[in-house]
């Protein structure tokens, strides 16, 4: 009995061993690498970068030229794309990157020069501040998703926003 219950404990380790791993590591057992921004299709927009959880990225029209003004409350809403103390990596495609320092000293993410934000009423998948209009210690805002091309959305606005 002892000798058949070792077997079937042989085995089931075996089994288990050859279904792999599906918990995001490679063959080697390090954690897979996944990107800063890659490209994700959203219906109705086309191909948008995204961040490591998938999550779009914005930049608004009033940061074109890659100097910050979403500071304060604005970081409550849009939270700027962490360049922390690595080099960020880019699918291909989704264009140049670069790190900008904000007013704070933090490093934040930009690609094309236009820094990058993900909006806190998003979830992976999901693009609800494109067009976005707000403003904030008197600062007025636009926001628009960021495709692939290094284009933008030409979303004209909801009309809603939040005014602080």
């Amino acid at each position: 009995m002892h000798r058949l219950l070792t077997c079937a404990a042989l085995v089931a380790t075996l089994a288990l061993a050859a279904c792999g791993g599906s918990d995001g590591e490679t063959d080697t057992g390090a954690p897979a690498r996944t990107n800063t921004i890659d490209v994700k299709h959203v219906n109705g927009i086309g191909d948008v970068l995204v961040d490591a959880d998938g999550r779009a990225l914005y930049t608004p029209d009033q940061e074109a030229d890659g100097k910050i003004h979403c500071i304060d409350e604005c970081l409550n809403f849009w939270m700027p794309l962490d360049a922390a103390s690595g080099k960020p990596t880019v699918a291909d495609g989704a264009g140049s990157l670069a790190v900008i320092r904000r007013p704070d000293g933090d490093r934040q993410v930009a690609v094309d020069t236009k820094p990058l934000y993900t909006f806190s009423e998003d979830t992976p998948g999901k693009v609800t501040g494109d067009g976005f209009k707000d403003a904030f210690a008197g600062q007025s805002f636009t926001w628009h998703v960021v495709l692939a091309d290094g284009g933008q959305s030409d979303a004209a606005g909801n009309g809603g926003g939040y005014g602080y």
